[in-house]
């Protein structure tokens, strides 16, 4: 549910030229002006604010990018020392690379953000555009080295298995898997899989059952580290759906265009896969009973133990209320279920699953939301019996940076550690597998982005909140004590330039208990004794939390602000990252969007602040942003009385497959349709725009004509 830009335009842009005459903001010419030139004007007036580490290979070195007076400079770091030092001469470096190129740069403009240190330290490599340079530092001498090799890109569509896209073309060559030995090629023939020997001389077919209808996939073929035996996927496909496009506009012809691209919606049969086992030596196929992974959403990429006993999977059941880690016998075939989840609502597959394999899988660290909260369990992999729950408390485990399997250890990122502090900030802490030992190596009031160096003896720490600059500090892991301070960024000359920092405000949600939190935008030319409309920026989306938390010198909502309006944004029930009770609101609910929890957060605002004009309330999103935007106005009309949403996903069933599902269940049930802006449109009494990219490749454009 991707954010983007329409038509060269900005979303905010166009709710610009909508909102404030529905809701009665007086915008002058001057204020329009004053909106869109706003991020030229604060640009670069915030300075020291430091970009990531990068740490220099297995050095206790690193390097880092921080704002200066103009652009930008860099700073090497030598954690060892405690020195930190210009990365390199920056006006030489300009004076050398402008020659090159025959471009003008000075020594903070150099034109590029990131490089690499190569030729021990004594030459740096990075980009400019489409090609590579090269830089001498003890000549400053620059060379053109070539073009910026390209990653190829990704198509969009639907979920699904394997075999997406139909049954593979039977190749005159086909291609070859080689065992671990090298003795003998594994490869698909005639929809079925074929071994032969390296020598060619011995080739035969290990299964007979493979069919245009039900094939074998080449890209699945997995030897096992013995390299006696061969596992294969046997994919039966589905319902493969085609969305259409007419491109009315194109830049290379007067005609439009025509295309279309696959896409799995809600509902859609998918492709089956079916893992089957060969045993190379005596010929014979083994059939998997599937009982344990009948009806798959999905299943994972196949690993094989070291040793070659069995091999694992991960099994995700079609409507994501089961969730499985299977381990196969490879001496028999026979499936057993080391890790199993199953929910009312939802396993949360896409933000909240970690598995780490220990001791060639006789130990297993696994992330779950079983007592209701995110956390880490400690697996015996044997047996599959837990063997102790690694964290715990009314907190998430936002992410694992590390198992240290040696020290048996695991460095993770974690949320609403602090009683009372904002439970979205992220800190980073270290526990023992047996739960022992917690230690969080961040404690400023803030939210913390932390870079280890390669052994982990140093750290950088940076943090900071909407209300706080960045700080950012080098620190020792085994005490945690700062090492050298590195930059406190200045924001002296944004203030003279008028900038404010959002307020971050708190309410209770519709339970009378938890915590709603959210930010408050006012104009920077900003009148107490005057009343405000309200616009709220929502995208109310499942997968994540969206409030921002850090500092940021710019944001749009500080435009639209200035054409008279108090902007904000909030996280209500139903999103991520808090526990799971807070997150299954959603489930095949989206609809609810967080609004009666929004709807009181408002209400509390404009109890403290006479300006906070809550009859005149009026609502922008994109995406998932674009639904909740228009489902305001159709569910909650009494309270939001203008909407702008751009390339919504209005109806769950017209939309991508992998989102709506998790979210909003399968079979398909009454529940999406009242969800629905297409089926409520009926309802709608506010006034409305709506805005679609006619080549959006996220969300069917249909939804919104």
């Amino acid at each position: 549910m991707k954010r983007r830009n329409l038509f060269g335009c900005s979303v905010l842009f166009l709710a610009l030229m909508c909102l404030p005459a529905i809701l009665g903001a007086q915008g002058t010419l001057a204020d329009y002006e004053r909106a869109n030139g706003l991020r030229a004007k604060l640009q670069g007036l915030a300075v020291n604010v430091p970009e990531r580490p990068n740490w220099i290979e297995k050095t206790p070195r690193f390097w880092y990018r921080k704002s200066v007076k103009g652009g930008n400079e860099f700073v090497l770091v030598d954690a060892e020392k405690a020195v930190r030092k210009p990365a390199f001469d920056h006006a030489k470096l300009a004076a050398a690379l402008s020659a090159a190129a025959k471009e003008k740069y000075t020594a903070v403009t150099l034109p590029f953000s990131t490089f690499t240190f190569v030729d021990n330290e004594k030459t740096i490599e990075f980009a400019v555009g489409d090609s590579r340079w090269k830089c001498d530092l003890q000549k400053y001498a620059c060379v053109k080295v070539g073009p910026v090799e390209r990653r190829p890109q990704r198509g969009g569509g639907g979920g699904g298995g394997l075999g997406q896209g139909g049954p593979p073309a039977q190749a005159a060559s086909p291609e070859f898997k080689a065992s671990p030995d090298g003795r003998w090629e594994a490869f698909i023939k005639n929809f079925n899989v074929f071994v032969r020997s390296k020598d060619k001389k011995d080739e035969f077919a290990v299964s007979l059952d493979g069919s245009e209808g039900d094939y074998y996939i080449y890209r699945s073929l997995l030897w096992s580290p013995d390299s006696k035996k061969l596992v294969a996927t046997r994919l039966k496909p589905g319902y493969h759906r085609m969305i259409q496009y007419i491109e009315s506009s194109p830049a290379d012809q007067l005609q439009p265009k025509y295309s279309t691209m696959e896409y799995a919606k809600p509902g859609d049969a998918l492709d089956l896969d079916q893992p089957v086992l060969f045993h190379v030596e005596t010929k014979k196929q083994i059939r998997i009973d599937n009982a344990l992974f009948p009806n798959p959403y999905d299943i994972s990429a196949i690993a094989w133990r070291k040793d070659s006993r069995a091999f694992t999977f991960e099994y995700n059941q079609r409507g994501h209320q089961v969730y499985r880690v299977l381990e196969v016998d490879a001496a028999t075939g026979t499936a057993r279920a080391l890790i199993t989840e199953e929910y009312k609502t939802f396993f949360c597959y896409s933000g909240k699953k970690y598995r780490s394999d220990l001791a060639d899988g006789r130990e297993i660290i696994w992330m779950s939301e079983r007592d209701g909260w995110n956390h880490l369990y400690f697996y015996d992999g044997r047996s599959g019996e837990v063997k102790n729950q690694i964290t715990k408390g009314e907190w998430v485990v936002r992410a694992v940076d590390k198992v240290d399997e040696q020290k048996r250890q695991i460095w993770f990122q974690a949320g609403g550690m602090v009683p009372g502090k904002d439970p979205y900030f992220i800190h980073t802490c270290r526990i023992n597998f047996d739960g022992t030992g917690l230690t969080r190596f961040t404690e400023a009031d803030g939210t913390h982005s932390v870079s280890f160096s390669p052994d982990m003896a140093y750290y950088v720490d940076s943090w900071s909140r909407v209300d706080q600059p960045p700080v950012s500090e080098l620190r020792r892991t085994s005490d945690g004590r700062t090492v050298l301070p590195l930059e406190a960024a200045d924001i002296q000359e944004l203030l003279k330039a008028g900038w404010r920092a959002p307020e971050v405000f708190t309410s209770l949600a519709r339970d009378g208990k938890t915590d709603i939190w959210g930010v408050i935008f006012r104009p920077l030319v900003f009148d107490p004794a005057k009343k405000y409309p309200v616009i709220e920026n929502i995208y109310a989306g499942p997968q994540g939390s969206f409030v921002p938390k850090a500092f940021s010198a710019y944001s749009a909502m500080q435009s639209l602000a200035e054409l008279g309006f108090i902007v904000v944004q909030v996280d209500g029930m139903g999103t991520s990252n808090r526990s799971k009770a807070f997150h299954d609101v959603c489930w095949k609910n989206l609809g609810d969007g967080g609004f009666p929890d929004r709807i009181l957060w408002h209400k509390a605002i404009a109890s403290k602040y006479p300006y906070y004009d809550i009859s005149r309330v009026g609502i922008y999103g994109n995406s998932a942003g674009g639904q909740n935007a228009l489902g305001g106005l159709l569910f909650q009309p009494e309270f939001y009385k203008a909407g702008f949403a751009s390339c919504g996903c209005h109806d769950n069933r017209m939309d991508k497959i992998w989102w709506n599902e998790q979210w909003m269940g399968w079979p398909l049930s009454a529940e999406y349709a009242a969800s629905s802006n297409v089926d409520n449109a009926y309802r709608l009494q506010g006034k409305l725009l709506l805005v679609v990219g006619e080549m959006d490749r996220n969300v069917d454009p249909a939804s919104t004509y």
